[in-house]
């Protein structure tokens, strides 16, 4: 926006905030993306795409990593050639300029984020609440899902080095657990029990054929492999990051794609589809089949655990969000301040939590969330694959990777038909994220007000170059 980088809008004001801490390297780069992408989804959607397809279960998953690691390639490019924490919005509103669009998209990928980690952090209470044995009732559940909440706003405030301290362990935690599958399933294959056989076996849902049962469980399993595009948002966190985003990024996503691939197999080869396909907690009966004896309580720990960490992350992504996005001047400039002493962006951190509070206590586990937040990414990501094509005769002033021009248009035409309904989505996912975005294009005007209130021109012919006079650590 041209108006803000020559006045004294966003661009001023960002100049007179201190910088962000960098201290993410390669690895706490690395658990954060394999933190993040392993999340809740594994634990939660398996026994659902074995609905749909039987026992090659492992084949949704398969389909959805090679889109994603598609889409990965054009984050790369971007996030190296600007390297700023505002993301996908940043990459939009560079290629087309056009403020609503960029606002759209930057709403889309927090309102995902944020809920996401609001029905995590209602998950969390009900397993707490279940292993504990408390026996919770809506209200219970509620005010631990609140107090929750309020641990991660306090742990994302304190500092991203406190925060991902608690994700490296929590990051361990659940890949312990999926290990756990993978080590029980393969030893019980070595042992003679299950049906290896079941692997290659197609159940189709209905009257599906082949091809569309697999797109149908692609768009559930797409959301298992959502999170490798919130690492962008920690850029500015980061040490050196044009020379390790790359290999750290494929790295997380080839770990966690394999990862997923084997406890798919295990899951099938112990426990059948149809029966995998019940209830809320898939991996267990697989806990159960494969080792009798195994303790479920320690694995129920360990699954709250990983919805944990996915709701810390969430949050920790959102709110960099805000704070890349005000620095821009898309949102109002207070929404950019860092705090003097933690050095994090206290008043974004707030702004992104009490919407958390607002979701935990008055909307709660929202239907078919997997499926929502992976149909507004896939539109994100649609737009962020255009956006590379569109922005390659951008020159920047250093080297950076750059993606094999077929990647971005594969990327694209793959995200966008998983968008549509021919895919077999439920009608809901597209009521909620019509509603979400609706609830967004009322933000935009409200933004636009603010800002103009201020003297800035939110008109969307450029964004603002960010800069910060504090030292860079």
């Amino acid at each position: 926006m041209s108006d803000v980088a020559r006045g004294g809008g966003a661009s001023s004001k960002a100049a007179r905030e201190p910088s962000l801490h960098r201290v993410m390297g390669p690895g706490l780069l690395l658990l954060f993306i394999v933190g993040d992408i392993l999340g809740t989804g594994i634990y939660a959607l398996t026994g659902q795409v074995a609905k749909q397809v039987g026992g090659v279960v492992w084949l949704p998953f398969l389909v959805a990593f090679v889109v994603a690691l598609i889409t990965a390639f054009s984050y790369l490019e971007l996030v190296t050639k600007y390297p700023r924490a505002a993301g996908a919005a940043l990459y939009t509103h560079k290629a087309f300029g056009i403020h609503f669009v960029t606002f759209l998209v930057a709403f889309a990928v927090m309102c995902s984020g944020i809920t996401s980690a609001s029905t995590a952090s209602r998950a969390f209470a009900a397993n707490f609440s279940s292993g504990f044995g408390l026996g919770f009732e809506s209200f219970g559940i509620t005010l631990v899902g609140l107090v929750f909440m309020a641990l991660v706003a306090i742990i994302n405030f304190r500092g991203v080095g406190e925060s991902l301290k608690v994700n490296v362990v929590l990051t361990c935690v659940e890949l312990t657990g999926l290990l756990i599958i993978i080590v029980i399933g393969f030893w019980a294959i070595g042992a003679g029990q299950g049906d290896v056989s079941r692997v290659l076996t197609f159940e189709p849902a209905g009257d599906c054929g082949v091809f569309w049962s697999v797109i149908a469980a692609t768009t559930l399993a797409f959301f298992a492999m959502v999170g490798f595009e919130d690492s962008v948002n920690m850029v500015e966190e980061s040490k050196d990051p044009s020379k390790i985003f790359p290999k750290v990024l494929l790295t997380g996503l080839l770990v966690t794609g394999l990862i997923y691939i084997l406890v798919s197999i295990s899951a099938i080869t112990l426990v059948p589809a149809a029966e995998l396909g019940e209830g809320e907690a898939p991996l267990l009966k697989v806990v159960s089949a494969g080792a009798p004896g195994f303790p479920l309580g320690i694995f129920g720990i360990i699954t709250m655990f990983a919805v944990a960490n996915s709701a810390l992350i969430n949050m920790l992504m959102a709110s960099r969000l805000v704070y890349g996005m005000s620095c821009e001047g898309v949102l109002p400039p207070i929404l950019g301040r860092v705090h003097r002493n933690r050095r994090t962006p206290y008043i974004a951190i707030a702004f992104t939590s009490l919407l958390a509070f607002g979701l935990v206590t008055f909307v709660g586990a929202v239907p078919a969330l997997g499926g929502t937040t992976a149909l507004l990414l896939l539109g994100v990501f649609t737009i962020v694959n255009i956006a590379v094509l569109v922005l390659r005769k951008d020159r920047v002033g250093h080297e950076h990777f750059r993606s094999p021009t077929i990647l971005p248009v594969l990327g694209a035409v793959s995200c966008a038909f998983l968008v549509g309904p021919w895919t077999g989505r439920a009608s809901v996912q597209y009521a909620i994220a019509g509603i979400l975005l609706s609830i967004g294009v009322v933000l935009w005007f409200v933004t636009v007000r603010v800002m103009r209130s201020q003297g800035l021109n939110p008109s969307g012919e450029e964004l603002a170059p960010m800069s910060h006079s504090g030292p860079v650590n």
